[in-house]
């Protein structure tokens, strides 16, 4: 991910170049690694914070399958936690791979209808 940031692969060309760490400023959660059981929950309550419009990318084998970790206390897949939008494939991804899925779920987000918000009163 720090690699997709650096001046050879720049994804601030697509305006990804603020990563915050605040769940409250973000629409964007990406999920890189092994998920355990523990964290789950507060993965869960991380997504919860994050305001609406909000999409997951799942980052690599471990956060998308589990990867090699096939055992009780890892989730085998990020998306039995968070509905997942895009699944970046490899061990660990390649700057190209992660970059691909921005734009794959950019290609989603443009194909989105838009809702209005309803009158509350």
């Amino acid at each position: 991910m720090m690699s997709a940031q650096a001046a050879h692969y720049d994804m601030s060309r697509f305006g990804m170049e603020l990563m915050r760490a605040s769940p409250r400023q973000s629409d964007l959660m990406i999920v890189a690694g092994r998920v355990s059981k523990k964290m789950g929950p507060v993965l869960r309550r991380l997504y919860d914070q994050m305001p609406e419009p909000k999409w997951v990318i799942a980052m690599g084998d471990c956060a998308s399958c589990g990867g090699v970790f096939n055992n009780y206390a890892i989730f085998q897949g990020v998306d039995e936690v968070v509905p997942v939008d895009v699944f970046v494939a490899g061990c660990p991804p390649r700057p190209e791979a992660l970059i691909h899925g921005v734009l794959t779920l950019h290609e989603k987000v443009k194909g989105e209808k838009l809702k209005l918000a309803e009158d509350k009163s």
